[in-house]
């Protein structure tokens, strides 16, 4: 039960942060370590017989709650427990990123299907005008030289001549040119761009420039639309990615040259990242605790089975232009996005819309038949009183964020390096183009969903770490091992992207968690340019066939990025950082410090734990002037637990 101190310590930490708003934190730490002080340890009960009391299991998740709590203290967050975690509206949210996030992995990786190998012979119909009636076998058997095998030479062809077919056929065509009047190809199953814009004979397309185009895309996307994410706000953001990609995307089935179709790829990159940036931010700060975490490894799991799609798509379509019309008029639908996207509340509470942010959550409220008391939408105010500024420039003004976005950036690089360079060894080894795709796109389902289990047991960092660290052994063993153990090399292969799909998705969440909701898309993107900053690196270093370099940037990327990812904080259950101040290494929660180790050992109980937590809530409850069904539930939780 509760002491008659324990509630004049609340009592008089509430008026303290009512006449003194600044002080509130202060107030509400001291009242707690003077609660849990006040509790005798059990071991200076019993110091006579020198026994000592071992640490309960459960003080752990009572650590954990005090954290909760102290999320609590943002009124925005309290809101939002009203608002309900994963109601209608959330689970809303969560659905409309699933077919933009199908569509982007289609339109990513719709290049590898493309330039299909086709044997192109010169076109000689000049021939047909002597005699029309010759077939195309006979055709090409007159007008093409042939090679000691007795194949046609692809590249060449005989130079015409003003005979007659009886001549030509008797004395024959000695004298041989380049391929005059574009080509032909007679053993031609599909359309592909090779065929249609004759990228032969010379004029072969450099397919390391083309991927260092898409990338060079991202890189752009990524720092573009992260600014103006946080500039101009998530959902004006992801309607232009969504536009760009309908233009980009669905508008390549009609591009006229290569050139076209090279730039309109650029563009697409462009609009996937910023998809990816924008969405992520809005699902970070509408969604809370383990739901945020779902909401991504469905996401993605969703952006795999695009891959399965395209797979699927691109071999049963005679014509690359199909392919793109087809797979692309699922897009035409999210022009809807207009009207039921909503905007994150706390951003527009970071730039001091006050009004729009009420206005949101209370129709996300009424969605999920939710009611928000006015008194606690009246207590939503701006942090410190006044808009929160940020700009680009922090990343290197700030030593903090400096710090952060430089580990976060060695890790995405060491990601994206190793993921790239994993997706070219196995191109290398001859695998069937088809069973490339499909097969790591079917196993990145489980490999993200495995994510959900290692969460709950690691929480995100270690997870992280985990996937990382065997990814990383898996794309060493690749790079090692002889091309001659080929079933081994494609097996270690897969094994290596199973780990780093999963790596990728847990990076995405730990990282938007990380940053504040200022820059949070501005960091999100800066990281994502760092990771496409990888590839190119991969790409760079094999069309070189410089073996030992990859290895060696692959490894080493993947140590250093293993090192600081140690030193990082975990994220999993701790409030979301809104500005600059909050991701300061200084700045510790309440919980953090009732959880110091002296304080433990000495002065904390499993008791003094219980009844902090429920002075805590009661105390939230009475300044707030919140009566929700949520908290409610809450506390007779915890009487049950004390009973």
């Amino acid at each position: 039960m509760l002491t008659g101190a324990c509630r004049t310590l609340f009592n008089c930490g509430k008026s303290m942060e009512e006449d003194c708003p600044p002080k509130k934190q202060m107030a509400k730490e001291n009242s707690l370590k003077i609660e849990f002080k006040s509790h005798p340890h059990p071991r200076n009960l019993h110091q006579h017989d020198g026994a000592e009391s071992p640490r309960s299991c459960s003080l752990d998740m009572l650590l954990q709650r005090l954290r909760a709590i102290d999320a609590q203290d943002d009124k925005l967050t309290n809101i939002m427990d009203v608002v309900g975690e994963f109601g209608t509206f959330q689970r809303r949210l969560v659905a409309l990123n699933f077919i933009p996030n199908f569509l982007a992995s289609f339109f990513m990786f719709a290049d590898i299907f493309l330039f299909t190998p086709q044997k192109p012979y010169c076109n000689t119909s000049w021939i047909l005008a002597v005699d029309s009636n010759l077939t195309e076998a006979e055709q090409m058997n007159l007008t093409l030289p042939r090679a000691p095998n007795g194949s046609f030479l692809t590249c060449l062809m005989y130079v015409p001549v003003e005979w007659d077919l009886h001549s030509i056929i008797q004395f024959g065509l000695n004298h041989t040119d380049s391929c005059q009047n574009g080509w032909i190809y007679p053993e031609m199953k599909r359309r592909s761009l090779i065929n249609e814009f004759d990228l032969v004979c010379g004029g072969e397309p450099n397919k390391e420039i083309v991927h260092t185009m898409f990338l060079a895309g991202l890189l752009t996307g990524a720092f573009f639309f992260g600014f103006i994410t946080d500039k101009l706000g998530r959902y004006p953001t992801i309607l232009l990615s969504l536009l760009e990609l309908m233009i980009f995307g669905f508008g390549t089935a009609f591009v006229s040259s290569f050139n076209q179709y090279i730039f309109f790829r650029f563009c697409v990159s462009q609009a996937v990242v910023g998809y990816a940036i924008s969405s992520s931010a809005l699902l970070t700060e509408w969604l809370m605790g383990m739901y945020r975490a779902y909401a991504f490894i469905l996401g993605h799991c969703f952006f795999a089975m695009g891959v399965v799609f395209l797979t699927g798509l691109s071999y049963s379509l005679p014509h690359w232009r199909l392919l793109f019309l087809l797979g692309g008029t699922p897009i035409f639908p999210l022009i809807c996005y207009i009207w039921i996207l909503p905007e994150s509340p706390r951003w527009l509470i970071m730039k001091g819309k006050l009004e729009e942010a009420k206005q949101v959550l209370c129709y996300a409220a009424g969605v999920n038949k939710k009611t928000i008391p006015l008194s606690l939408l009246d207590k939503l105010q701006l942090p410190g009183k006044k808009v929160a500024s940020a700009s680009i420039l922090d990343f290197y003004s700030n030593k903090d964020l400096r710090k952060l976005t430089l580990v976060m950036c060695s890790i995405w690089f060491a990601v994206g390096c190793n993921y790239y360079m994993l997706g070219l060894k196995i191109k290398e080894l001859g695998v069937d183009i088809y069973l490339t795709q499909v097969i790591p796109g079917m196993m990145e389902v489980p490999a993200r969903l495995c994510c959900i289990f290692l969460i709950e047991q690691l929480k995100r960092r270690r997870t992280l770490i985990v996937t990382l660290f065997q990814g990383a052994i898996m794309c060493f063993l690749s790079l090692t091992l002889p091309s001659e153990l080929k079933s081994l090399v494609v097996l270690i292969t897969l094994l290596g992207e199973f780990n780093l799909a999963a790596s990728i998705t847990m990076f995405y969440i730990y990282t938007s968690e990380l940053f504040p909701t200022v820059l949070r898309a501005t960091g999100l993107g800066l990281v994502s340019l760092v990771w496409a900053a990888g590839g190119i690196s991969s790409l760079t270093l094999v069309s070189q066939n410089i073996a030992i370099l990859a290895i060696i940037l692959c490894c080493l990327s993947a140590l250093v990025a293993l090192f600081y990812c140690s030193s990082m904080p975990e994220t999993q259950d701790q409030p979301l950082p809104d500005t600059l101040e909050h991701i300061a290494p200084h700045t510790r929660s309440i919980s953090e410090e009732l959880s110091n180790e002296d304080m433990l050992s000495d002065d904390v109980t499993e008791e003094a734990a219980k009844n902090t937590i429920l002075n805590a809530r009661l105390t939230s409850i009475d300044h707030d002037g919140l009566s929700s069904p949520s908290l409610q539930s809450k506390e007779e939780t915890v009487d049950k637990e004390e009973d």
